[in-house]
């Protein structure tokens, strides 16, 4: 061997490799752990959050007292927030994830347009929500930004009534207000179709698919979704109507 041979020619020096969690989620199977994964997350979230929500029906004092207490969560050990802080940039974090999922496997699923796609050896009973899953979670995502500034920030454009630390008084101020209670409806609409495909799919995303399991995966996803949707539905219904007052 010469000394020309013996020398590293530049275009084939080796690249450095990504980390495994990198490289794992380019492919679409990653993606797909991903999204269920995030999606469980969410799923606790949004569950739990229309569980604090119902205190509303026992009163101001007890709805604002519930607040209150997520804000001391972790005291004296932790500094007040501070845990609460935590778990909101984990949410944060699991909603971009989740969102950057599904817009890459929307997008190589449209490349592979004309192959077996994935609602096509679905089931039929999931072929309308997985259709609009796209839509169903743009209109969640500009629910939630609204939601934020409507009941966390308080910005006065959306919610002119609002005063912090009076959660109970800043909801009825906002759903008294036929418009934002029927934005509400429309957004628990989508966020309850969103739910059922999004359950009805999620055994499916990490490889558990067997037809003999199907009409418990479609009974499972009824029931979440309805449960979600009837758990925050009675709120702004129950503020329309002087259930809530």
């Amino acid at each position: 061997m010469t000394a020309t041979e013996s020398k590293t020619d530049p275009a084939t020096k080796p690249t450095r490799t990504l980390p495994w969690p990198i490289r794992f989620y380019q492919s679409d199977i990653g993606k797909k752990y991903v999204m269920a994964i995030t999606g469980v997350v969410g799923l606790g979230f949004i569950f739990f959050h229309m569980l604090g929500n119902l205190h509303i029906f026992e009163g101001a004092n007890q709805l604002n007292e519930y607040a209150e207490g997520l804000r001391d969560i972790g005291e004296p050990i932790a500094p007040r927030t501070f845990l609460l802080w935590i778990a909101r940039l984990g949410l944060l974090a699991a909603l971009v994830l989740h969102v950057h999922a599904a817009f890459a496997l929307t997008a190589a699923n449209k490349r592979a347009r004309g192959t077996v796609g994935y609602e096509e050896h679905n089931y039929l009973a999931a072929n309308y929500a997985s259709r609009t899953m796209i839509w169903t979670g743009i209109i969640v995502l500009l629910f939630i930004a609204w939601h934020l500034a409507d009941l966390t920030i308080g910005v006065e454009a959306i919610n002119g009534e609002f005063r912090r630390g009076e959660v109970y008084d800043n909801v009825i101020a906002s759903l008294e207000r036929w418009p934002v209670f029927l934005l509400y409806l429309t957004a628990q609409g989508a966020l309850a179709l969103h739910i059922w495909h999004g359950a009805w799919s999620l055994f499916q995303s990490v490889g558990v698919n067997n037809p003999r399991f199907n009409h418990w995966r479609r009974n499972f996803a009824t029931m979440l979704a309805s449960i979600v949707a009837v758990g925050y539905l009675v709120v702004p219904f129950g503020v329309m109507f002087g259930v809530i007052d």
